[in-house]
């Protein structure tokens, strides 16, 4: 499929804005990068304690206030 050349040089208005924002705070990046370093990239994964948690796991009934069924 070809494109004519205003196509090619098509920009919505979200990536303008975005583009825009970026030149008026060229450190948005790296403070995003830093938000997220604060809440998401913590140490990493206990591969034990997390098979543990998996080996006690229990199934809920289909309706908890059943008596259980043998």
């Amino acid at each position: 499929m070809k494109f004519s050349k205003q196509h090619a040089n098509y920009q919505s208005e979200i990536t303008q804005f975005i583009d825009s924002l970026k030149a008026k705070n060229p450190n948005l990046e790296a403070s995003q990068l830093a938000g997220r370093a604060l809440l998401w990239d913590k140490s990493p994964i206990d591969l034990e304690q997390q098979a543990r948690n998996q080996a006690s796991h229990v199934d809920q009934q289909a309706y908890p206030y059943q008596n259980k069924v043998r």
